[in-house]
Protein backbone atom coordinates (compact mmCIF):
# COMPACT_ATOMS: atom_id res chain seq x y z
CA UNK A 1 0.00 0.00 0.00
CA UNK A 2 1.22 3.47 -1.03
CA UNK A 3 1.03 6.54 0.91
CA UNK A 4 -1.51 7.79 -1.45
CA UNK A 5 -4.27 4.37 -0.66
CA UNK A 6 -4.26 4.92 2.84
CA UNK A 7 -7.70 6.44 3.98
CA UNK A 8 -8.81 9.65 5.29
CA UNK A 9 -8.74 9.15 8.60
CA UNK A 10 -11.13 11.63 11.11
CA UNK A 11 -9.20 10.79 14.49
CA UNK A 12 -11.44 9.43 17.36
CA UNK A 13 -11.76 11.22 20.50
CA UNK A 14 -9.21 9.78 23.70
CA UNK A 15 -7.29 7.12 20.88
CA UNK A 16 -4.84 7.87 17.94
CA UNK A 17 -6.19 6.90 14.78
CA UNK A 18 -8.39 5.26 12.55
CA UNK A 19 -11.03 3.61 14.98
CA UNK A 20 -10.91 0.37 12.60
CA UNK A 21 -7.58 -0.48 13.18
CA UNK A 22 -6.77 -1.51 17.07
CA UNK A 23 -2.83 -2.66 18.38
CA UNK A 24 -2.90 -5.07 20.79
CA UNK A 25 0.68 -5.54 22.89
CA UNK A 26 1.75 -9.42 22.75
CA UNK A 27 1.96 -11.11 25.96
CA UNK A 28 5.63 -10.98 25.68
CA UNK A 29 5.52 -7.60 25.59
CA UNK A 30 3.44 -6.86 28.44
CA UNK A 31 6.19 -9.23 30.23
CA UNK A 32 8.92 -6.92 29.31
CA UNK A 33 6.64 -3.96 30.34
CA UNK A 34 7.23 -5.36 34.29
CA UNK A 35 10.97 -5.21 34.05
CA UNK A 36 10.19 -1.56 33.99
CA UNK A 37 8.34 -1.83 36.98
CA UNK A 38 4.66 -1.32 35.05
CA UNK A 39 2.26 -3.25 37.11
CA UNK A 40 -1.00 -2.39 35.19
CA UNK A 41 -3.45 -2.63 34.19
CA UNK A 42 -4.43 1.54 34.35
CA UNK A 43 -7.52 2.99 35.49
CA UNK A 44 -10.45 2.65 32.84
CA UNK A 45 -10.94 5.67 31.41
CA UNK A 46 -13.73 8.12 33.25
CA UNK A 47 -16.87 9.43 31.16
CA UNK A 48 -16.93 13.55 30.55
CA UNK A 49 -19.62 15.73 32.29
CA UNK A 50 -20.88 18.25 30.30
CA UNK A 51 -20.36 21.95 31.38
CA UNK A 52 -22.45 25.22 30.18
CA UNK A 53 -21.07 26.12 26.78
CA UNK A 54 -21.73 28.83 24.53
CA UNK A 55 -23.94 31.57 25.07
CA UNK A 56 -27.43 31.45 23.20
CA UNK A 57 -27.15 34.96 21.50
CA UNK A 58 -23.85 34.27 20.52
CA UNK A 59 -24.53 30.79 19.07
CA UNK A 60 -26.75 32.51 17.04
CA UNK A 61 -24.86 35.50 15.66
CA UNK A 62 -22.61 32.22 14.73
CA UNK A 63 -25.07 30.37 13.18
CA UNK A 64 -26.23 33.86 10.93
CA UNK A 65 -22.65 33.63 10.00
CA UNK A 66 -22.55 29.19 8.84
CA UNK A 67 -25.77 27.89 9.22
CA UNK A 68 -27.48 26.75 12.36
CA UNK A 69 -25.98 23.16 11.07
CA UNK A 70 -22.45 24.40 11.21
CA UNK A 71 -22.43 25.33 14.88
CA UNK A 72 -22.25 22.59 17.10
CA UNK A 73 -22.92 22.93 20.70
CA UNK A 74 -23.33 19.45 21.91
CA UNK A 75 -21.28 17.84 24.23
CA UNK A 76 -19.77 14.52 21.72
CA UNK A 77 -18.78 17.06 18.97
CA UNK A 78 -17.15 19.34 21.87
CA UNK A 79 -15.07 16.34 23.47
CA UNK A 80 -13.83 15.27 20.31
CA UNK A 81 -12.20 18.73 19.52
CA UNK A 82 -10.64 18.58 23.11
CA UNK A 83 -6.96 18.38 23.41
CA UNK A 84 -4.51 17.04 21.01
CA UNK A 85 -2.23 13.60 21.16
CA UNK A 86 0.35 14.45 23.33
CA UNK A 87 0.14 11.51 26.36
CA UNK A 88 -0.60 14.13 29.00
CA UNK A 89 -3.97 15.06 26.42
CA UNK A 90 -4.98 11.51 26.24
CA UNK A 91 -3.96 11.02 30.02
CA UNK A 92 -6.31 13.94 30.70
CA UNK A 93 -8.58 12.65 28.20
CA UNK A 94 -9.07 9.21 29.71
CA UNK A 95 -9.79 11.00 33.50
CA UNK A 96 -12.59 12.62 31.89
CA UNK A 97 -11.12 16.27 32.15
CA UNK A 98 -12.77 18.82 30.46
CA UNK A 99 -11.26 21.91 31.64
CA UNK A 100 -9.86 22.54 28.19
CA UNK A 101 -12.86 21.48 25.91
CA UNK A 102 -14.31 24.24 23.32
CA UNK A 103 -17.53 26.10 24.45
CA UNK A 104 -18.68 25.31 20.78
CA UNK A 105 -17.19 23.75 17.55
CA UNK A 106 -17.86 26.10 14.06
CA UNK A 107 -17.19 24.43 10.46
CA UNK A 108 -16.65 27.08 7.87
CA UNK A 109 -17.18 26.40 4.20
CA UNK A 110 -14.75 29.22 2.81
CA UNK A 111 -12.37 31.80 3.60
CA UNK A 112 -14.52 34.77 3.76
CA UNK A 113 -16.66 32.63 6.62
CA UNK A 114 -13.40 31.97 8.53
CA UNK A 115 -13.19 35.81 8.23
CA UNK A 116 -16.32 36.58 9.41
CA UNK A 117 -16.64 34.30 12.25
CA UNK A 118 -12.98 36.32 13.59
CA UNK A 119 -14.60 39.72 12.76
CA UNK A 120 -17.75 38.05 14.92
CA UNK A 121 -15.72 36.88 18.10
CA UNK A 122 -13.15 39.97 18.41
CA UNK A 123 -16.53 41.82 18.37
CA UNK A 124 -17.28 39.75 21.30
CA UNK A 125 -13.97 38.97 22.63
CA UNK A 126 -14.42 35.40 22.27
CA UNK A 127 -10.93 33.45 21.95
CA UNK A 128 -10.83 30.79 18.96
CA UNK A 129 -8.66 27.88 18.15
CA UNK A 130 -8.08 26.60 14.32
CA UNK A 131 -8.31 23.08 14.40
CA UNK A 132 -8.07 20.71 11.09
CA UNK A 133 -6.13 17.01 12.18
CA UNK A 134 -6.31 17.75 15.60
CA UNK A 135 -2.35 15.99 15.98
CA UNK A 136 -1.01 18.81 18.23
CA UNK A 137 1.58 17.07 20.62
CA UNK A 138 2.41 20.54 22.67
CA UNK A 139 -0.57 21.77 23.98
CA UNK A 140 -1.20 23.55 20.79
CA UNK A 141 -5.03 23.60 20.77
CA UNK A 142 -5.55 24.31 24.93
CA UNK A 143 -5.72 27.84 24.83
CA UNK A 144 -5.75 29.72 28.29
CA UNK A 145 -9.20 30.74 28.53
CA UNK A 146 -12.51 29.30 27.21
CA UNK A 147 -12.91 29.11 23.42
CA UNK A 148 -14.50 28.27 19.83
CA UNK A 149 -12.74 26.00 18.06
CA UNK A 150 -12.78 27.01 14.63
CA UNK A 151 -12.93 23.17 12.56
CA UNK A 152 -11.54 23.79 8.68
CA UNK A 153 -12.43 20.15 7.93
CA UNK A 154 -14.83 21.51 4.95
CA UNK A 155 -11.82 23.64 3.50
CA UNK A 156 -10.86 20.29 2.15
CA UNK A 157 -10.30 20.92 -1.88
CA UNK A 158 -7.31 21.49 -4.76
CA UNK A 159 -8.22 24.62 -6.18
CA UNK A 160 -5.77 25.43 -8.31
CA UNK A 161 -3.29 23.38 -10.29
CA UNK A 162 -0.26 24.62 -12.39
CA UNK A 163 1.31 21.90 -14.28
CA UNK A 164 3.93 24.42 -15.56
CA UNK A 165 4.94 25.80 -12.53
CA UNK A 166 4.17 22.71 -10.64
CA UNK A 167 2.60 24.37 -7.39
CA UNK A 168 -0.69 23.04 -6.31
CA UNK A 169 -3.07 25.23 -4.05
CA UNK A 170 -4.96 23.07 -1.19
CA UNK A 171 -7.37 23.90 1.39
CA UNK A 172 -6.19 24.00 5.59
CA UNK A 173 -8.16 21.52 6.11
CA UNK A 174 -7.13 18.95 3.64
CA UNK A 175 -5.51 16.02 5.01
CA UNK A 176 -1.89 14.23 4.00
CA UNK A 177 -3.56 11.12 3.19
CA UNK A 178 -6.10 12.95 1.41
CA UNK A 179 -3.77 15.37 -0.56
CA UNK A 180 -1.61 12.77 -1.97
CA UNK A 181 -4.50 11.45 -3.30
CA UNK A 182 -5.86 14.09 -5.40
CA UNK A 183 -2.16 14.96 -6.55
CA UNK A 184 -2.01 11.39 -7.45
CA UNK A 185 -4.84 11.56 -9.96
CA UNK A 186 -2.53 14.37 -11.65
CA UNK A 187 0.58 12.21 -11.39
CA UNK A 188 2.09 14.25 -8.71
CA UNK A 189 3.13 14.11 -4.99
CA UNK A 190 3.10 16.36 -2.38
CA UNK A 191 6.38 14.32 -0.79
CA UNK A 192 5.57 15.21 2.94
CA UNK A 193 4.73 12.03 5.27
CA UNK A 194 4.97 13.00 8.88
CA UNK A 195 4.25 9.94 11.44
CA UNK A 196 0.96 11.78 11.96
CA UNK A 197 0.18 11.52 8.23
CA UNK A 198 -2.99 9.60 8.95
CA UNK A 199 -4.52 12.55 10.68
CA UNK A 200 -2.86 16.04 10.39
CA UNK A 201 -3.75 18.58 7.61
CA UNK A 202 -2.40 21.22 5.24
CA UNK A 203 -3.00 23.86 7.35
CA UNK A 204 -1.55 22.02 10.10
CA UNK A 205 1.23 21.25 8.29
CA UNK A 206 2.33 24.81 7.99
CA UNK A 207 1.27 25.85 10.95
CA UNK A 208 3.95 24.19 13.05
CA UNK A 209 7.04 23.80 10.16
CA UNK A 210 6.30 20.13 10.21
CA UNK A 211 8.97 17.59 8.88
CA UNK A 212 7.69 14.14 7.31
CA UNK A 213 10.18 10.93 6.72
CA UNK A 214 11.11 12.59 3.27
CA UNK A 215 12.66 15.61 4.39
CA UNK A 216 16.24 14.77 3.23
CA UNK A 217 14.63 14.38 -0.23
CA UNK A 218 12.21 16.73 -0.20
CA UNK A 219 12.71 19.33 2.68
CA UNK A 220 10.52 20.45 5.40
CA UNK A 221 7.06 21.60 4.55
CA UNK A 222 8.30 25.59 5.27
CA UNK A 223 10.12 24.70 1.99
CA UNK A 224 7.73 23.40 -0.09
CA UNK A 225 5.64 26.57 0.87
CA UNK A 226 5.15 28.90 -2.00
CA UNK A 227 2.11 30.89 -0.60
CA UNK A 228 -0.39 31.46 2.19
CA UNK A 229 -3.82 33.19 2.46
CA UNK A 230 -4.72 34.00 5.98
CA UNK A 231 -7.52 35.00 8.20
CA UNK A 232 -7.04 37.60 11.06
CA UNK A 233 -9.42 39.99 12.87
CA UNK A 234 -8.94 42.46 11.11
CA UNK A 235 -9.05 40.81 7.33
CA UNK A 236 -6.89 39.09 4.57
CA UNK A 237 -3.26 38.21 4.41
CA UNK A 238 -1.93 36.96 1.07
CA UNK A 239 1.83 36.30 1.58
CA UNK A 240 3.81 34.61 -1.82
CA UNK A 241 3.53 36.38 -5.14
CA UNK A 242 6.67 34.60 -6.78
CA UNK A 243 9.32 31.73 -5.83
CA UNK A 244 11.08 34.46 -3.85
CA UNK A 245 11.88 37.96 -3.67
CA UNK A 246 13.81 40.84 -2.31
CA UNK A 247 10.78 42.86 -1.45
CA UNK A 248 11.20 43.43 1.94
CA UNK A 249 11.11 40.50 4.48
CA UNK A 250 9.64 37.27 3.94
CA UNK A 251 6.42 37.29 5.41
CA UNK A 252 5.42 33.62 4.18
CA UNK A 253 7.93 32.95 7.47
CA UNK A 254 6.08 35.23 9.56
CA UNK A 255 2.93 32.59 9.38
CA UNK A 256 4.86 29.35 9.01
CA UNK A 257 4.96 27.88 12.41
CA UNK A 258 2.38 31.12 14.04
CA UNK A 259 0.29 27.90 15.31
CA UNK A 260 -2.88 30.10 14.75
CA UNK A 261 -1.81 32.85 16.75
CA UNK A 262 -1.01 35.76 14.18
CA UNK A 263 -4.12 34.32 11.98
CA UNK A 264 -6.19 31.18 10.49
CA UNK A 265 -4.34 29.84 7.66
CA UNK A 266 -6.92 28.80 4.98
CA UNK A 267 -5.07 27.75 1.87
CA UNK A 268 -1.49 26.77 1.23
CA UNK A 269 0.12 27.54 -2.51
CA UNK A 270 2.83 24.34 -2.65
CA UNK A 271 5.60 23.06 -4.66
CA UNK A 272 4.59 19.83 -6.15
CA UNK A 273 6.72 16.84 -8.03
CA UNK A 274 6.60 14.32 -10.73
CA UNK A 275 5.39 11.02 -8.81
CA UNK A 276 7.96 8.46 -8.48
CA UNK A 277 7.20 5.04 -9.99
CA UNK A 278 8.72 3.13 -7.33
CA UNK A 279 9.99 3.63 -3.52
CA UNK A 280 12.72 1.96 -2.11
CA UNK A 281 14.20 1.27 1.02
CA UNK A 282 16.92 -0.59 2.72
CA UNK A 283 18.32 -1.58 6.06
CA UNK A 284 22.31 -0.62 6.84
CA UNK A 285 23.80 -1.64 9.91
CA UNK A 286 27.31 0.40 11.97
CA UNK A 287 29.21 -0.19 15.09
CA UNK A 288 28.07 2.50 16.97
CA UNK A 289 25.95 5.63 16.87
CA UNK A 290 29.13 7.90 16.46
CA UNK A 291 30.25 6.15 13.56
CA UNK A 292 26.46 6.25 11.73
CA UNK A 293 26.11 9.71 12.87
CA UNK A 294 29.78 10.48 11.14
CA UNK A 295 28.42 8.54 7.97
CA UNK A 296 25.02 10.75 7.73
CA UNK A 297 26.67 13.86 8.06
CA UNK A 298 28.75 13.32 5.16
CA UNK A 299 25.92 12.51 3.02
CA UNK A 300 24.45 15.52 4.11
CA UNK A 301 26.78 17.69 3.63
CA UNK A 302 29.18 16.06 0.21
CA UNK A 303 26.15 13.59 -0.91
CA UNK A 304 24.83 11.01 -2.52
CA UNK A 305 21.40 11.91 -0.12
CA UNK A 306 19.16 9.95 -0.38
CA UNK A 307 15.25 10.42 0.32
CA UNK A 308 14.64 9.26 3.17
CA UNK A 309 17.93 9.09 5.54
CA UNK A 310 17.50 7.96 9.60
CA UNK A 311 19.57 6.52 12.36
CA UNK A 312 18.71 4.55 15.02
CA UNK A 313 20.60 4.37 17.94
CA UNK A 314 21.63 1.29 20.10
CA UNK A 315 18.44 1.17 22.07
CA UNK A 316 16.43 1.84 19.33
CA UNK A 317 18.14 -0.69 16.92
CA UNK A 318 18.07 -3.30 20.06
CA UNK A 319 14.00 -3.02 19.48
CA UNK A 320 13.93 -2.59 15.45
CA UNK A 321 15.97 -5.57 15.42
CA UNK A 322 14.78 -7.73 17.82
CA UNK A 323 11.86 -9.90 18.05
CA UNK A 324 9.27 -7.09 16.98
CA UNK A 325 6.71 -9.11 19.48
CA UNK A 326 9.13 -8.01 22.51
CA UNK A 327 9.59 -4.11 23.49
CA UNK A 328 12.90 -3.56 24.24
CA UNK A 329 14.31 -7.66 23.08
CA UNK A 330 17.95 -8.39 22.67
CA UNK A 331 18.92 -6.92 19.05
CA UNK A 332 22.24 -8.21 17.14
CA UNK A 333 24.07 -5.55 18.45
CA UNK A 334 25.50 -2.12 16.47
CA UNK A 335 22.78 0.22 15.16
CA UNK A 336 20.33 0.54 12.37
CA UNK A 337 20.19 3.48 9.55
CA UNK A 338 17.39 3.65 6.76
CA UNK A 339 17.36 5.29 3.84
CA UNK A 340 14.98 5.27 1.18
CA UNK A 341 14.77 6.31 -2.37
CA UNK A 342 12.04 7.64 -4.84
CA UNK A 343 13.36 5.06 -7.19
CA UNK A 344 15.57 2.43 -6.84
CA UNK A 345 18.06 2.39 -4.36
CA UNK A 346 21.24 4.75 -5.83
CA UNK A 347 24.43 2.64 -6.29
CA UNK A 348 26.78 5.84 -5.11
CA UNK A 349 24.94 6.19 -1.81
CA UNK A 350 25.67 2.01 -1.28
CA UNK A 351 29.09 2.44 -1.82
CA UNK A 352 29.84 5.46 0.56
CA UNK A 353 27.58 3.92 2.69
CA UNK A 354 29.80 0.36 2.28
CA UNK A 355 33.05 2.45 2.29
CA UNK A 356 32.38 4.15 5.73
CA UNK A 357 32.06 0.61 7.14
CA UNK A 358 28.34 -0.10 6.89
CA UNK A 359 26.90 -3.51 6.17
CA UNK A 360 23.78 -4.15 3.94
CA UNK A 361 20.93 -5.40 5.69
CA UNK A 362 19.01 -5.57 2.67
CA UNK A 363 15.06 -4.38 1.83
CA UNK A 364 13.86 -6.64 4.73
CA UNK A 365 14.61 -3.78 7.68
CA UNK A 366 14.10 -0.95 5.36
CA UNK A 367 10.22 -2.35 4.32
CA UNK A 368 9.45 -3.23 7.44
CA UNK A 369 9.92 0.00 8.66
CA UNK A 370 8.49 1.01 5.65
CA UNK A 371 5.39 -0.81 6.59
CA UNK A 372 5.22 -0.16 10.28
CA UNK A 373 5.95 3.43 9.61
CA UNK A 374 2.02 4.80 10.52
CA UNK A 375 1.07 1.64 13.02
CA UNK A 376 3.99 3.06 15.85
CA UNK A 377 1.74 5.68 17.06
CA UNK A 378 -1.17 3.23 17.74
CA UNK A 379 1.06 1.72 20.44
CA UNK A 380 0.86 4.58 22.57
CA UNK A 381 -2.61 3.27 23.53
CA UNK A 382 -2.53 0.03 24.59
CA UNK A 383 0.98 0.88 26.48
CA UNK A 384 -1.20 3.24 28.58
CA UNK A 385 -3.65 1.03 28.99
CA UNK A 386 -1.21 -1.23 30.82
CA UNK A 387 -0.31 1.36 32.75
CA UNK A 388 2.96 2.52 31.23
CA UNK A 389 4.32 5.94 30.51
CA UNK A 390 4.95 6.40 27.15
CA UNK A 391 5.75 9.71 25.10
CA UNK A 392 8.45 11.34 22.63
CA UNK A 393 10.18 14.93 22.40
CA UNK A 394 12.26 16.08 19.79
CA UNK A 395 14.93 18.84 19.41
CA UNK A 396 18.10 19.47 17.02
CA UNK A 397 21.30 21.16 16.61
CA UNK A 398 24.40 21.37 14.96
CA UNK A 399 26.21 18.64 13.86
CA UNK A 400 29.28 19.69 16.37
CA UNK A 401 27.01 19.40 19.08
CA UNK A 402 24.75 16.33 18.19
CA UNK A 403 26.89 13.77 20.23
CA UNK A 404 26.52 16.06 23.77
CA UNK A 405 22.96 17.06 22.98
CA UNK A 406 21.58 13.50 22.87
CA UNK A 407 23.91 12.61 26.12
CA UNK A 408 22.27 15.45 28.08
CA UNK A 409 18.50 14.80 27.07
CA UNK A 410 19.03 11.50 28.03
CA UNK A 411 20.56 11.85 31.22
CA UNK A 412 17.71 14.69 32.18
CA UNK A 413 15.11 11.92 31.11
CA UNK A 414 16.52 9.51 33.14
CA UNK A 415 17.77 10.57 36.45
CA UNK A 416 14.47 12.65 36.60
CA UNK A 417 12.34 9.45 36.36
CA UNK A 418 15.15 7.36 38.06
CA UNK A 419 14.18 10.23 40.70
CA UNK A 420 10.45 9.57 40.79
CA UNK A 421 11.11 5.82 41.00
CA UNK A 422 10.31 4.87 37.95
CA UNK A 423 13.62 3.81 35.62
CA UNK A 424 12.99 4.71 31.79
CA UNK A 425 13.80 3.11 28.24
CA UNK A 426 14.75 5.73 26.22
CA UNK A 427 15.32 5.54 22.47
CA UNK A 428 16.80 7.93 19.81
CA UNK A 429 17.06 8.75 16.70
CA UNK A 430 18.15 10.76 13.94
CA UNK A 431 15.64 11.06 11.19
CA UNK A 432 15.58 14.58 9.31
CA UNK A 433 19.20 16.08 8.39
CA UNK A 434 20.86 18.95 7.30
CA UNK A 435 24.22 20.37 5.92
CA UNK A 436 24.90 21.76 9.10
CA UNK A 437 22.99 19.77 11.64
CA UNK A 438 20.24 17.11 12.77
CA UNK A 439 17.45 16.81 14.90
CA UNK A 440 17.09 14.02 17.50
CA UNK A 441 13.88 12.56 18.39
CA UNK A 442 13.55 10.69 21.41
CA UNK A 443 10.86 7.90 22.99
CA UNK A 444 10.70 7.57 26.43
CA UNK A 445 9.03 4.11 28.32
CA UNK A 446 8.87 3.82 32.12
CA UNK A 447 6.03 3.05 34.57
CA UNK A 448 3.86 5.49 35.67
CA UNK A 449 3.45 7.07 39.24
CA UNK A 450 0.44 8.06 40.79
CA UNK A 451 -0.06 10.81 38.77
CA UNK A 452 1.49 10.43 35.47
CA UNK A 453 0.97 13.84 34.06
CA UNK A 454 2.46 15.51 36.81
CA UNK A 455 5.17 12.72 36.53
CA UNK A 456 5.64 14.08 33.16
CA UNK A 457 5.71 17.23 33.63
CA UNK A 458 8.72 16.95 35.88
CA UNK A 459 10.73 15.33 33.44
CA UNK A 460 9.74 17.51 30.70
CA UNK A 461 10.96 20.66 32.18
CA UNK A 462 14.42 18.28 33.16
CA UNK A 463 14.63 17.78 29.76
CA UNK A 464 13.93 21.14 28.41
CA UNK A 465 16.49 22.69 30.26
CA UNK A 466 18.88 20.20 29.57
CA UNK A 467 18.06 21.25 25.84
CA UNK A 468 18.51 24.99 26.40
CA UNK A 469 21.95 24.28 28.20
CA UNK A 470 23.55 22.25 25.35
CA UNK A 471 22.36 24.61 22.78
CA UNK A 472 19.74 22.82 21.37
CA UNK A 473 15.96 24.00 20.40
CA UNK A 474 13.00 23.82 21.72
CA UNK A 475 11.57 21.42 18.63
CA UNK A 476 12.47 20.45 15.47
CA UNK A 477 8.85 20.03 14.58
CA UNK A 478 6.49 19.30 17.21
CA UNK A 479 5.88 22.93 17.80
CA UNK A 480 5.75 25.53 20.41
CA UNK A 481 1.78 25.13 21.63
CA UNK A 482 1.60 25.80 25.35
CA UNK A 483 4.22 22.78 26.21
CA UNK A 484 6.87 24.86 25.23
CA UNK A 485 5.83 28.10 25.61
CA UNK A 486 8.22 29.35 28.20
CA UNK A 487 11.16 27.61 26.68
CA UNK A 488 10.63 29.58 23.16
CA UNK A 489 10.44 33.01 24.91
CA UNK A 490 14.04 32.07 26.54
CA UNK A 491 15.22 31.00 23.42
CA UNK A 492 14.40 33.74 20.93
CA UNK A 493 14.79 36.25 24.20
CA UNK A 494 13.03 39.34 25.25
CA UNK A 495 13.42 41.42 22.73
CA UNK A 496 12.33 38.93 19.61
CA UNK A 497 9.22 38.24 22.04
CA UNK A 498 8.40 41.79 22.09
CA UNK A 499 8.66 41.64 17.93
CA UNK A 500 6.48 38.82 17.60
CA UNK A 501 3.83 40.87 20.71
CA UNK A 502 4.04 43.79 18.15
CA UNK A 503 3.02 41.50 15.26
CA UNK A 504 0.37 40.21 16.85
CA UNK A 505 -1.33 43.22 18.64
CA UNK A 506 -1.24 44.66 14.67
CA UNK A 507 -3.29 41.67 13.21
CA UNK A 508 -5.26 40.55 16.53
CA UNK A 509 -5.79 43.26 18.90
CA UNK A 510 -8.21 41.69 21.08
CA UNK A 511 -6.33 38.75 21.19
CA UNK A 512 -8.62 36.66 20.37
CA UNK A 513 -6.48 33.90 18.37
CA UNK A 514 -5.35 31.17 20.09
CA UNK A 515 -4.16 33.36 23.64
CA UNK A 516 -1.22 31.57 25.35
CA UNK A 517 -0.63 29.08 22.50
CA UNK A 518 3.32 30.52 21.16
CA UNK A 519 3.59 33.26 23.02
CA UNK A 520 3.27 34.00 26.20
Amino acid sequence: MTESDLPVVHLTSGRWGDPAYRAELPAAAVEALKQLGVRGPAVAPVDPVDRPGLATDLEQLLADVLGADHVRTDLETRWAHTRGYSTPDLLRHRAGDTSDMPDAVVFPGSHDEVVALLEVCDQRGVAVVPYAGGTSVVGGLAPDRRFVAIDLGRLDRLTELDEISRTARLGAGVRGTAAEALLAEHGYTLGHFPQSYEGASIGGYAATRSSGQSSAGYGRFDQMVVGLTVATPRGTIEVGRAPMSAAGPDLRQLFLGSEGALGIITSVLVRIRPRPAERSFEGWKFASFDEGLTVIRRLAQDGPLPTVLRLSDEAETAVNLADPNVLGGAGTGGVLAIIGFDGPVDPGTAAALRDAGGESLGEGPGETWRQGRYRGPYLRDPLLDEGALVETLETAGFWSSLPALKAAVTNALVSSLSEQGTPPLVLCHVSHVYETGASLYFTVVSAQTDDPVAQWRTAKAATNQAIADAGGTITHHHGVGTDHRAAYAAEIGPLALDVLRAVKQTVDPGGILSPGILLP
